[in-house]
């Protein structure tokens, strides 16, 4: 799976540029808020037509002007594509995979894959449980077109209750409509918890392996999944799950209320993360939370791979200048296989470290 061309406009601080890759390995180095993290920006949002960096698209629209647009050609699961994104002020998005209109993210997963990871990855692990779901609903997104539309509606469905809950108050009579929101909100929650409960234990066995063997065997990496309590069994059917999330609910029911808050589902869901047995965000050095970041993210890959028998694109924005050398000597070992990005300040380490082609970025223009 490579990204082969990349016409940008509009994009960011993008004017137009039209790029060519190599199929391993891309070096993008330029000064700090040149562009390069933008660039790989258009790239994951091919990938799932959404930004790991935003939630807005408009903010992707360069200042001063009305659209931006992406053009990609992409070889995949042995077969060219070209998937184009034209986003337009005060207006729908459009985009097409092979001149046929793709209704939503899941359309241009099925084309391309991407592993993005930027230095603010490397606390993944010291943030809020938000940052691990996210990190879940990104790569799930791509991996599973049923868990992108079922994580869109129930996001949907959680706005519609916030408002009722935070506007009952003043209107009760919204609160008659509340029963069938809870409903569907269970039904959906249950599909995003049997997604996330496979996820986590594939990302768990790969990370155990890529922390052992970053950390010479000298720490043991687990990962646990972490939903709502009543869900004892994250991988039973269907109906258990929707009955344990309703059972749940049920329990929150007068406290939402009190409250005007939604405060049951699996909007809170969390990776429980430990090392050689502690909680790595509370008792882990830095260096320790640092590798157990990267293990994550080379899991996250190996799941790809394996899913699709191909890696998906990794994408790296300016983390090896974060790592120690040993660390980094140890991500550009395990990278090899695929097509990477990386993007750096400084090119001299890599270009004796790496080969492939390098693009130098100044103020939004490959020079």
């Amino acid at each position: 799976m490579r990204i082969d061309e990349l016409t940008v406009e509009g994009f960011r601080n993008y004017g137009e540029q039209h790029l060519t890759f190599d199929g391993s390995c891309n070096v993008i180095y330029g000064e700090n808020a040149q562009g390069k993290t933008n660039l790989l920006e258009a790239v994951v949002y091919l990938s799932c037509g959404k930004s790991p960096r935003t939630h807005t698209d408009r903010e992707l629209i360069g200042f001063d002007r009305d659209f931006a647009r992406l053009t990609a050609a992409i070889h995949s699961r042995d077969r060219d594509f070209r998937t184009e994104i034209t986003l337009q002020r005060g207006r729908r998005r459009k985009m097409t995979v092979n001149g046929v209109a793709a209704k939503n993210g899941a359309a241009l997963s099925d084309v391309l894959h991407t592993v993005f990871f930027a230095p603010e990855d490397l606390f993944l692990i010291r943030e809020g449980s938000a940052a691990r779901r996210k990190f879940m609903d990104l790569s799930l997104s791509q991996l599973r077109p049923r868990y992108a539309e079922a994580l869109a509606e129930y996001n949907r469905l959680y706005e519609h209750k916030t408002r009722i809950l935070r506007d009952s108050e003043e209107y009760p009579q919204l609160l008659a409509t509340l029963p069938d929101f809870n409903a569907r909100l269970c039904q959906v929650g249950a599909v995003l918890i049997h997604y996330r409960a496979r996820f986590v234990r594939a990302l768990a066995e790969h990370a155990a392996l890529a922390h052992a063997e970053c950390s010479g065997g000298r720490e043991e990496l687990a990962l646990t999944y972490q939903t709502v309590r009543t869900v004892t069994d994250p991988f039973a059917d269907q109906a258990a799950l929707v009955s344990a999330l309703e059972e749940h609910q049920a329990a929150h029911y007068e406290a939402e209320i009190a409250s005007r808050l939604c405060l049951s589902g699996p909007h809170k869901d969390d990776i429980d993360v430990s090392v050689n047995g502690r909680s790595a965000r509370q008792y882990c050095s830095q260096g320790q939370v640092r590798t157990a970041a990267l293990a994550m993210k080379l899991a996250e890959r190996e799941i790809h791979k394996n899913t699709f028998g191909e890696y998906p694109v990794m994408l790296l924005d300016d983390v090896l200048s974060e790592l120690d050398p040993r660390r980094q000597e140890y991500v550009l070992n395990r990278i090899a296989g695929g097509q990477v990005f990386i993007t750096c300040c400084e090119n001299d380490r890599l270009d004796a470290l790496l080969s492939g082609k390098v693009f130098h970025i100044h103020d939004g223009e490959v020079l």
